[in-house]
C-alpha cells in the first residue's frame, strides 16, 4: 500500500534537514554531491555525509560539488539528486516519496526563476505537491517568536551561504533584507588572509576548521593559536604555519561588518512602532554561522539591541517547517 507523507526541507548551502510530519527532523546531511564526470551524464557517487569526507581528496574523475550555491541552485540536475536520495532516506520503508508533499524553506529575496528551481528539483527529485515558504518566518517559527501577533520581532538566520534578517508582525514579514555573506564568505575570507599574509594555499575544509577551532567576532577569553598545514605558493611544497585568534579576527572584520551594515539598513527601514517592539524584544539569531564566538556580543553592541542566539540555531528553520506541517497552516495540496 502506498502512502502520502508530509515533509519538510531545509535546503541550506552548507547542510539539509528534513522533518517529516509527526516525527520531527529525521535527517541533517551536508549538501554535497560526489560525481564520477567520467560518465555521460555524470554519475552520482555519494551523497551528503559521505560525499563531504572526499571534498579536496577526490581522484580526477570524481568532483565533491556543492549544487546549492548561496542559497541559489547551482547545479539542477545535481540538486535534484542530492534530494532524491534525502528524500529515500527520510521516507519510511512502506511509503514511497513519490506521493510525498515536500514544504521547502528559500530564502525570501529569491527572483521568480530561482524559486521554480527550487520547486522543479523537489519535483524532479519526486515529491508529488511542493509549497514553499520563507526561511525567515520558518526560522523564526522555530525559534518561537510570536509571529502571529501584532507586535514587531527581528530575526536574523545567518547560514552557509545567505544571511538574512526580517520584521515580523501579524503573521507577515514587513521588513527584510538578505545578502550573500555568511559561512562559506568566513571560510573564504579566511582562506585569502593566509594567502595573503602567509603566501599559503588552504583548502575549504582547512578554513573552515580555523574558523571553528579560533574563529571570533571579539576578544575573547582563552584565545589560541593553531598549526596549519598547506601548499606554499614560493616552492609549491607543503608548508607548515602558525595562526592566532586575533589573525582570524582580523580576517573576519569584513564580512562580519556586511552583515551588522544588513541588520543597521533593515532596522532603518522598519515602522517605528514595530522599531520600538524590536527595541524591547530583542534581536533573535539563528543559522549555523551565529555561533562564531563573540558575533551575538558584536551585533548587540553595533545596534544598542538585546541579542540572543536562539536554543537549536541550526534546527530553527526546519523546526518551523515541521510546526507548519504539523497545524497545516500552508494546506499543502
Amino acid at each position: 500500500m502506498i502512502f502520502s507523507q508530509d515533509i519538510g526541507i531545509d535546503l541550506g548551502t552548507t547542510n539539509t534537514a528534513v522533518c517529516v510530519k509527526s516525527k520531527g527532523v529525521v535527517l541533517r546531511e551536508p549538501s554535497v554531491v560526489a560525481v564520477d564526470i567520467k560518465n555521460t551524464p555524470p554519475k552520482v557517487v555519494a551523497v551528503g555525509e559521505e560525499a563531504k569526507l572526499m571534498v579536496g581528496r577526490t581522484p580526477g574523475s570524481i568532483t565533491a560539488v556543492r549544487p546549492v550555491k548561496e542559497s541559489i541552485i547551482a547545479d539542477f540536475n545535481t540538486t535534484a539528486a542530492m534530494l532524491r536520495e534525502f528524500l529515500r532516506k527520510a521516507t519510511s520503508s512502506n511509503a514511497s516519496f513519490s506521493r510525498s508533499r515536500v514544504l521547502i524553506g528559500i530564502p525570501a529575496n529569491l527572483t521568480e526563476v530561482e524559486r521554480k528551481a527550487v520547486h522543479d528539483a523537489a519535483k524532479t527529485a519526486g515529491a508529488r505537491y511542493v509549497s514553499l515558504i520563507d526561511a525567515s518566518m520558518a526560522a523564526a517559527i522555530g525559534a518561537g517568536l510570536r509571529v502571529s501577533e501584532p507586535t514587531g520581532s527581528m530575526i536574523v538566520d545567518i547560514g552557509g551561504g545567505a544571511a538574512e534578517v526580517a520584521v515580523i508582525s501579524l503573521g507577515d514579514i514587513v521588513a527584510s533584507r538578505a545578502i550573500k555573506t555568511a559561512g562559506d564568505a568566513f571560510d573564504e575570507a579566511i582562506a585569502q588572509y593566509v594567502r595573503r599574509t602567509f603566501n599559503l594555499l588552504i583548502g575549504e575544509r582547512t578554513a573552515e576548521e580555523i574558523k571553528l577551532a579560533i574563529g571570533s567576532a571579539l576578544p575573547y577569553e582563552g584565545e589560541a593559536a593553531m598549526n596549519i598545514k598547506g601548499r606554499s605558493l614560493s616552492d609549491g611544497l607543503p608548508h607548515e604555519v602558525e595562526i592566532t585568534s586575533a589573525n582570524v579576527r582580523e580576517a573576519l572584520t569584513e564580512p562580519v561588518n556586511r552583515i551588522i551594515e544588513m541588520i543597521r539598513t533593515t532596522l532603518e527601514k522598519t515602522p517605528p512602532e514595530l522599531a520600538g517592539d524590536i527595541m524591547d524584544a530583542g534581536i533573535t539569531l539563528t543559522g549555523g554561522s551565529v555561533l562564531l564566538r563573540g558575533l551575538d556580543k558584536l551585533i548587540a553592541t553595533s545596534t544598542g539591541i538585546p541579542v540572543r542566539i536562539a536554543a537549536k540555531p541550526l534546527d530553527c528553520v526546519v523546526t518551523g517547517i515541521a510546526i507548519c506541517l504539523q497545524k497545516n497552516t500552508l494546506n499543502l495540496r
